[in-house]
């Protein structure tokens, strides 16, 4: 089943030609990074890759999008590191039996930082705290929740330990604005929609990581990285938060044509100025970015990219 192309004219670039190519990118819900990025990507490729337009499209986030990159049913995708480099090895479901050999990235775009909200009078003030509590790990097939399931067994609770709900960031937002669920995560570029909403309407917390906590999640999963969300991201959080972050990849089947693929690598890195007008998350949109947090091979056209820009591109991350 092809994910739901959203009819938002400012998320789709339309085609000054009918000849001309229409792409298709994987994004996640309405209520997270992935889909505004995505649309702002697509709006970039409409007015700068020649006879190219593309559209953003709605999904469950990561591990659906993997899949969609395997079948070719997506031309880009967008998912998290870890998602991507397991679908690429197949050491998870469901591709354990299929590998995404085919996966190639044309760089590592922003970091995703978990982030874990309560409300403020919860009594939930550490991760411990969750035990025998209504928690959301994230939609089915979401990074969100290959993330929390991650770090929480790496610091001894299991789904055995939580009643786990798994909502998406908007129905997570609403769930704890309406008391049905006592905690969510998200992983994703902060700050996001969802949390800032619930934020104006709720006052929150968003729960820290302690050192050995962090340590924990990252000898279990090495994509992951200490990260501080700062202080005022929401309305209501007076203080900086330790908490962990991940990398988010933008994805193509290596059967892309290499110029395709160099053209949008080119003028994603060259007009970055126009996704960051889209989402504060673009500021980590950078070369230096890409090149040190990406997990699998480079596509050829991205690799051609980054060679003519001076850069030098690791042995290990060539197609």
């Amino acid at each position: 089943m092809k994910p739901m192309k959203y009819a938002l004219v400012a998320f789709a670039a339309f085609a000054t030609s009918a000849s001309a190519q229409d792409l298709s990118i994987a994004t996640g819900g309405t209520g997270g990074t992935y889909y505004p990025y995505g649309g702002g990507l697509a709006e970039l490729i409409g007015r700068h890759v020649d006879g190219a337009s593309a559209t953003a499209e709605v999904t469950g986030a990561s591990v659906e999008n993997m899949a969609l990159i395997a079948r070719e049913e997506s031309d880009l995708a967008i998912a998290l590191a870890d998602t991507v480099y397991a679908a690429y090895n197949g050491t998870i479901d469901p591709f354990t039996n299929r590998p995404v050999e085919e996966a190639r990235a044309l760089a590592s775009i922003y970091p995703n930082a978990v982030q874990i909200v309560t409300l403020a009078d919860s009594g939930i003030d550490s991760l411990d705290d969750l035990a025998g509590k209504r928690v959301s790990v994230g939609a089915p097939g979401s990074g969100t929740e290959v993330n929390a399931e991650a770090l929480l067994t790496s610091n001894g609770i299991t789904y055995d330990d939580i009643d786990e709900q798994r909502l998406n960031f908007n129905e997570t937002a609403d769930a704890l604005r309406d008391g049905d669920i006592d905690a969510g995560f998200w992983s994703v570029g902060p700050p996001t929609s969802s949390i800032m909403n619930l934020a104006a309407t709720r006052d929150i917390r968003i729960i820290p990581l302690t050192e050995e906590e962090i340590a924990n999640a990252v000898e279990a999963e090495p994509v992951f990285a200490p990260y501080t969300l700062r202080e005022g991201i929401y309305e209501g959080v007076g203080e900086p938060v330790p908490t962990i972050s991940i990398p988010n990849v933008l994805v193509v089947n290596s059967a892309m044509d290499e110029e395709l693929a160099y053209q949008i690598t080119k003028n994603m890195f060259e007009n970055v100025d126009e996704l960051i007008a889209v989402h504060p998350a673009a500021n980590d949109t950078t070369v230096d970015f890409a090149l040190s947090s990406t997990p699998i091979p480079f596509h050829p056209g991205a690799v051609r990219y980054y060679e003519e820009a001076g850069n030098t591109v690791p042995e290990d991350l060539k197609p």
